[in-house]
Order: C-alpha cells, then sequence, then structure tokens
C-alpha cells in the first residue's frame, strides 16, 4: 500500500507542476466564495421579504 501512494504521488508531481496545482486551488476556491456570498445575499434578501410580508 505505501509503494502504491509513493508511485502516485511522484506520478502527481511529475503530471502537475506545483504552480497550476495551486491555481486549481485558489481558482475552485473564488468560484466556492462567490456561490456562498450569492447564497447569503439571497438568503438576507428572503428574510426581509418574508419579515415585512411581501412577496
Amino acid at each position: 500500500m505505501k509503494t502504491y501512494q509513493i508511485l502516485l504521488l511522484s506520478l502527481f508531481l511529475f503530471i502537475f507542476s506545483s504552480c497550476e496545482v495551486i491555481a486549481g486551488i485558489f481558482e475552485a476556491g473564488v468560484w466556492v466564495g462567490v456561490l456562498i456570498v450569492v447564497a447569503i445575499i439571497a438568503l438576507v434578501i428572503w428574510l426581509i421579504r418574508k419579515a415585512t410580508g411581501r412577496r
């Protein structure tokens, strides 16, 4: 099992450069953050409309 993990890690190191991996992580993080902010804004608008009785 340990040999398999080392082989897999070595394969990833040769296939992906560290800059590409880090860029992918940050790009995914940005989109997740944008989606969370949009969801929070939608929730706040919904709560305000519910509290004021508007539809």
